[in-house]
């Protein structure tokens, strides 16, 4: 998501100071674009007009042992907790914080309509997020306007879940996850760094949203659209005890059913490009 949204406001004019743990990997400065490390968090965040805060580390790239489990948690909330900081110290304090977090706030809720004043769940990932959000709004305290984006699963060609669920389907293999009556709560890149964008411009938005697409679908649903899109079959189901050999615990949050609306961002005034799954697929395939 970052690559996207910084190339985004990049080309809408925007100045851009980008943190990261290897500035080196890039050219210091790209046009409008500028790499830090993180120890430069308090001079770049004292005068930004708004900070983004995307950082986390990667779910699934290997099984939750106690350790994996604690570097999710403390990526995600001591980065949080370092950028409130500075914002406290900060001369001149940025307009608007927006932090992300993400729809495993709720946790596995079967049929639950979800929006934005439901209750969080009770698993690993959906009290990280609960630590990830409170973190967050203490910069609220300061004056600045706080705006925590629960992200549903992005929907990009390079990179992220989509990536991972094609190689399947490329082998005429492909299927849904778990029984596949799951819902799973999509969003389109396009739309995701366009509700960014909506968030910094709108100077009432504020609190915790869903970000996800109008029109959840579940997995079975969203396999036979995928299939469709990529005219391979979409019939071959990957039963739950498999992912739970390859991923242990990890596997609970891809068969976790999350039927989560963005009634928030549609009330204000925030239009979808992608509202329907297959229409989403067919633009990026």
């Amino acid at each position: 998501m970052g690559s996207y949204l910084i190339n985004y406001l990049s080309e809408n004019g925007h100045s851009l100071f980008v943190l990261t743990r290897n500035p080196k990997k890039y050219n210091s400065e790209q046009g409008n674009i500028s790499y830090y490390d993180y120890e430069q968090t308090s001079r770049l965040v004292d005068g930004a007009d708004a900070v983004i805060n995307l950082a986390g580390h990667n779910l699934f790239d290997e099984k939750w042992s106690d350790h994996v489990k604690s570097e999710i948690l403390k990526s995600r909330v001591n980065t949080t907790r370092s950028l409130v900081m500075a914002m406290k110290v900060a001369e001149v304090k940025p307009k608007v914080f927006i932090s992300a977090s993400a729809v495993g706030y709720y946790g596995d809720r079967g049929e639950d309509v979800l929006n934005e004043a439901s209750l969080p769940g009770n698993d690993f990932l959906a009290k990280v997020c609960v630590q990830w959000e409170e973190e967050a709004l203490k910069a609220s305290k300061f004056g600045v306007r706080v705006v925590i984006p629960r992200l549903g699963i992005l929907l990009q060609k390079d990179g992220g879940a989509l990536e991972k669920m094609i190689t399947p389907f490329k082998m005429y293999v492909g299927g849904p996850l778990g029984s596949g009556e799951q819902y799973f709560p999509w969003i389109h890149m396009t739309d995701t760094v366009k509700a960014i964008d909506f968030c910094l411009k709108n100077d009432t938005f504020e609190g915790a949203f869903n970000l996800t697409a109008p029109e959840p679908v579940t997995m079975s649903a969203f396999s036979k659209a995928l299939g469709a899109v990529l005219s391979r079959p979409s019939f071959f189901k990957v039963p739950e005890f498999a992912l739970k050999f390859l991923l242990g615990e990890a596997s609970d949050a891809l068969i976790a059913s999350q039927r989560v609306i963005p009634e928030k961002l549609q009330k204000a005034g925030f239009e979808f490009q992608f509202s329907k799954v297959e229409p989403a697929l067919k633009s990026i395939f």
